[in-house]
């Protein structure tokens, strides 16, 4: 389509779920922040391994299982070396990994802090139709419509309103699409051709600003 404008949003949460824990060394629950360090113990042939989690006030310490006494030979060679090296990726990977921090903490907090890294991928003369494409590699604790209004200057009664006239479209295209969290392959069409501010709008949607 000639009058397209097509971005790509990479998103990435800024800080991984805290589990809400009675601290140890306060004595009050407070969320724990992931030290981005893990544990590795050895008992005989079998091993442990807990991802490390701080209190934020007194640095009291939570450690959260990955595995117990595991046999060596069923870790895997990536994971085991992982492991050994406080491998930050890796790492990273297991903190947001919500239903796993789920079977050991019931209360836990979201942040809605992300980055967002912007890409135009086509960007015609002429254009009336704004095309966004979510890339999210890891859970964000962000709804679709704050993520909008934040980024293209939009309230979320206005989207809410170009969601009923049909000029806003989202795939996949349920319902209550805008008021769930920014998932990966999202998919928003929005029809700004009858909008007075169309360049601002695509201007914030590219990651570029008017003087």
């Amino acid at each position: 389509m000639c009058n397209l404008l097509r971005v790509r949003w990479t998103i990435t949460p800024a800080i991984p779920p805290q589990p809400w824990l009675v601290c140890a060394g306060c004595g009050v629950r407070r969320p724990f922040r992931c030290s981005g360090k893990a544990r590795l113990n050895a008992n005989g042939r079998r091993l442990d391994a807990w991802l490390i989690y701080k209190c934020p006030v007194c640095d009291k310490s939570w450690n959260r299982p990955l595995f117990e006494r595991r046999p060596v030979q069923d870790i895997s060679p990536d994971m085991l070396a992982a492991l050994q090296a406080n491998n930050p990726i890796w790492i990273r990977r297991q903190a947001f990994d919500l239903a796993a921090l789920r079977s050991h903490a019931f209360d836990i907090e979201e942040c809605a802090e992300i980055e967002i890294a912007k890409q135009v991928l086509n960007r015609p003369d002429g254009w009336s139709i704004l095309h966004v494409e979510l890339v999210v590699d890891l859970p964000a604790g962000i709804r679709l419509d704050r993520l909008l209004a934040r980024e293209l200057g939009l309230s979320r009664a206005r989207l809410q309103s170009l969601r009923r006239w049909e000029r806003l479209r989202l795939e996949p295209g349920r319902s209550d699409a805008l008021r769930k969290r920014v998932t990966d392959g999202t998919g928003i069409m929005l029809d700004l051709a009858c909008e007075p501010n169309r360049q601002m709008i695509g201007d914030a949607a590219s990651g570029h600003s008017r003087p």
